[in-house]
């Protein structure tokens, strides 16, 4: 039977079922809340840094003051977690980060809070996946192109949304447009589009998020002396692509084998991927 799983709620440990927070949170009252997803490889956080870059970055656009947020604490207190989960091999961890205090929607105080979840995930190093994702277009609401666009809060109803229409008609994800019609994203994902050595992907300007493992296919995308493009992507261009891979933190690339009725191919993919694997810093 396996150990039960603890969480860290400011600097102390829970149980993982225990109640801890009231009513008046203000990540449930108002998504007034940033998160990152981290993934865990040989039982070491991956690219910390850049995680916890987003995240003040994030701190600042919402105007939360990190004078009482220490990031080499939260640095520490991630490590401990994970060695008090037992998770020596693959995990992920979630960091979320909330307002504390009292008021509506305008807060009375600068308190801040913190949580951080971690547990085993199954696979130690990124895996791709056997089978291709088949994804479609999802057209009810469009992202708007913002600064908001870039960080991760808690108030994501539209990505929510999203999710459901997957659901609801079989695919494996859906494209995300932005307020101009253009390709952004997938639900938790970037998207990359690969032809005749070229990668392309949508620009932050087309406010897609700014991702911790898109990072990562950039400057690996460059290393392999593959021409990189960030700028904006349509529909005639899925089309015209011999591949299409999404990412993110926790699982990597995965690659996509349909849009409709075009497929893809994952020759370039599994290459990036080799490519990513050889570079984690664990």
């Amino acid at each position: 039977m396996s150990s039960p799983l603890h969480i860290n709620y400011n600097g102390f440990l829970y149980l993982e079922e225990e109640k801890v927070f009231s009513v008046n949170n203000r990540a449930f009252k108002y998504g007034d809340a940033l998160f990152e997803s981290i993934r865990v490889i040989n039982g070491k956080p991956c690219y910390l840094e850049d995680h916890f870059i987003r995240l003040k970055k994030g701190m600042t656009v919402l105007k939360m003051r990190s004078a009482n947020i220490s990031f080499n604490d939260l640095k520490n207190q991630i490590e401990k977690l994970i060695e008090k989960n037992h998770i020596r091999r693959g995990g992920r961890v979630r960091l979320t980060v909330f307002r504390s205090g009292d008021g509506l929607y305008t807060p009375e105080d600068e308190g801040k809070s913190y949580v951080i979840e971690a547990r085993p995930y199954m696979d130690n190093d990124y895996v791709l996946n056997e089978n291709g994702l088949n994804i479609d277009v999802y057209n009810d609401l469009k992202r708007p192109r913002n600064i908001l666009s870039q960080i991760k809060t808690t108030n994501n109803i539209p990505h929510v949304l999203t999710g459901i229409y997957k659901k609801e008609n079989d695919l494996d994800d859906c494209i995300v447009l932005n307020d101009q019609g253009r390709i952004v994203e997938a639900i938790s994902s970037n998207i990359f589009l690969y032809k005749n050595n070229n990668l392309y992907t949508p620009s932050l300007d087309e406010g897609c998020m700014d991702g911790i493992m898109r990072k990562q296919v950039l400057r690996i995308a460059k290393e392999m002396n593959i021409n990189v493009f960030e700028g904006m992507l349509n529909g005639s261009m899925l089309l015209q692509a011999d591949e299409m891979f999404l990412t993110n933190a926790i699982k990597g690339i995965q690659w996509v084998v349909s849009y409709r009725q075009k497929r893809y191919f994952s020759k370039a993919t599994k290459e990036v991927l080799s490519h990513l694997n050889q570079s984690v810093p664990v």
